[in-house]
């Protein structure tokens, strides 16, 4: 499927698994010539390209190959990226696996697997409370054996939350969720929480610091959830 222009972003905060539902929203960035972008070596690096083809039968799709060399070889040395658009108020993202060099009309482009999952983030369904201080987090990641790391809340809603954290070496691919992660708040018992994945993007912060900004969603609201809630939306 090449070059399709067809594609209606019309409901927010969707993650779809569906190919026919992936390719759609891949031609529109397609067809509009968006910029994608991936975040490499914990953010130190920007691969920027273009998609130029997107074949959901054959499971590939075709990038360019981007102005950037070095940004091209870090891609190339991974075996799966997460990569993110920016079409008008919307936030894309998906993960694609298996990056090689091939040719595509006679020029050197990139082909990689077709993602198995993307996410469209548009306006927050829910009230959205930013959190200052920030709140300590603890997550705990089981993907092939529990890994660990700290992070930190800075915003809440009844749905989900944002959070920054600053470990380079760990990957928040949309759809994947992350087990038993402690929220602490001062003076209240600790509240763990499953959270799935919506998106993960750098960011510098007003120190200079790179850290890695995501939205999650909570998978089950339980009643320790719900009482951290109510103590945000409950005036």
């Amino acid at each position: 499927m090449a070059k399709e222009t067809a594609a209606d972003l019309s409901t927010t905060g969707v993650m779809s698994r569906l190919p026919e539902d992936i390719a759609r929203v891949l031609a529109m960035l397609l067809g509009r010539g968006q910029a994608v972008r991936c975040d490499l070596a914990g953010g130190e690096i920007l691969f920027e390209s273009r998609l130029l083809f997107v074949d959901p039968a054959h499971a590939y799709i075709l990038m360019e190959n981007g102005a950037d060399e070095l940004a091209l070889a870090a891609l190339l040395a991974r075996p799966r990226a997460s990569f993110h658009s920016l079409p008008d108020s919307w936030h894309i993202e998906f993960a694609a696996a298996g990056a090689r060099r091939t040719e595509y009309e006679g020029r050197p482009v990139i082909r990689l697997g077709f993602p198995e999952i993307l996410v469209t983030q548009q306006r927050r369904s829910y009230e959205r409370i930013s959190l200052q201080p920030q709140v300590p987090l603890h997550f705990v990641a089981d993907a092939g054996g529990p890994i660990s790391f700290d992070g930190a809340m800075v915003d809440i809603s009844a749905g989900g939350i944002g959070t920054l954290q600053y470990a380079s070496n760990i990957t928040l691919e949309p759809g994947t969720t992350l087990k038993d992660c402690r929220i602490e708040l001062p003076g209240r018992p600790a509240v763990t929480a499953d959270m799935e994945v919506r998106y993960s993007r750098m960011e510098t912060l007003a120190d200079g610091r790179r850290a890695v900004r995501s939205g999650f969603r909570f998978v089950d609201t339980t009643p320790a959830l719900k009482g951290l809630l109510e103590s945000f939306f409950t005036h």
